[in-house]
């Protein structure tokens, strides 16, 4: 198994406004995209497991065409508010570089 750290060229996250954090994963290669998104790890469960949110509150949106995928979620706190300690949203992405992905 490989780590999505090892499949991914990029791997990172932001904030999609105040309430909610977007995730994106890009590949280089349609090789690499396509075996991802054929293993069915990367899901709106996956999102929800790793980021303690409903799985229906999470927005996975796959983007074929740029070799990419996007999980959107909800903010425990929102940007700058009392207790956030990523304002920027900018860490969030690090829970994902551990998940494998089967050969």
């Amino acid at each position: 198994m490989a780590k999505l750290r090892d499949l991914a060229k990029v791997c990172k996250s932001k904030n999609a406004g105040p309430f909610e954090v977007t995730i994106d994963l890009m590949f280089e290669t349609r090789e690499i995209y396509d075996k991802v998104v054929k293993s069915g790890v990367i899901n709106e469960q996956l999102f929800a497991r790793l980021y303690g949110v409903d799985p229906k509150a999470v927005l996975y949106t796959p983007y074929p065409a740029a070799l990419a995928l996007k999980g959107t979620i909800p903010r425990r706190i929102s940007s700058g508010d009392v207790g956030d300690t990523d304002v920027y949203g900018a860490q969030q992405h690090a829970p994902l570089l551990d998940v494998e992905i089967p050969d």
